[in-house]
Order: C-alpha cells, then sequence, then structure tokens
C-alpha cells in the first residue's frame, strides 16, 4: 500500500482545510487509517483514526469537535476535515495505515505504511 497525503497549505486562524490521503492498492478497507503530525520542534503526535470500514474513529482531545476523518473505501481515500484552525495545529500532517483494521492504536509502530506529510501552516 502507498499512501500519499494532500491538502495542506496556507489558512488563516478559524478557518478551514481538508486534507485527504490517497492509497494505492487493493483491500484499502482491511486497512485502519490514522492521522499523526508533527509540529516544529517536536515529536510526531496521533491526530485523528478511522477503522477500516469506517465505522469507528478516534480524536485527540485537542481536535475533539473540530476535526471529522471519513473514509471512501470505493475511492481508497480517507479525508480529515480541520475547521476553527488556530496556530497550533500547524504542522506536517501524515497519513498511515495498519493492517489491524479494527484495533484502534496512537502507537506509531503498529502502522505498516506511511506517506508522505503534507503541511498545515495557520497564521493567526
Amino acid at each position: 500500500v502507498q499512501l500519499q497525503a494532500s491538502g495542506g497549505g496556507l489558512v488563516q486562524a478559524g478557518g478551514s482545510l481538508r486534507l485527504s490521503c490517497a492509497a494505492s492498492g487493493r483491500s484499502f478497507s482491511s486497512y485502519a487509517v490514522g492521522w499523526f503530525r508533527q509540529s516544529p520542534g517536536t515529536g510526531r503526535e496521533f491526530v485523528a483514526w478511522i477503522s477500516g470500514g469506517g465505522g469507528l474513529t478516534y480524536y485527540t482531545d485537542s481536535v475533539k469537535g473540530r476535526f471529522t476523518i471519513s473514509r471512501d473505501n470505493a475511492k481508497n481515500t480517507v479525508d480529515l476535515q480541520m475547521s476553527s484552525l488556530n496556530a497550533e495545529d500547524t504542522a506536517i500532517y501524515y497519513c498511515a495505515a495498519d493492517r489491524t483494521s479494527e484495533s484502534f492504536t496512537v502507537q506509531e509502530i503498529f502502522y505498516d505504511y506511511w506517506g508522505r506529510g503534507t503541511l498545515v501552516t495557520v497564521s493567526s
């Protein structure tokens, strides 16, 4: 599975962006997908997760109510809709796929495939 994240850019505080993670390969619904982010000078952190079938989602506390993760297995995509963005959301965002489609984890070691990141910059 190859993953490609896109949709990053520069946005003003309070604005919205929609990130997309496109996957190649078959059986994409067999993979759970997580979004992670890394801000300058910090380690990578978990942001959101969606199960292979799309029925389960989890979010880190700081984005609950502002971010929504969704997927379209027919198109092999997972999106992260981000709203009410603030400067603390500035980061490189990565998507990652986990073969264990229904088991939630925030631990990066359990993710089998990673895409290149897409930069989100929120100006205050």
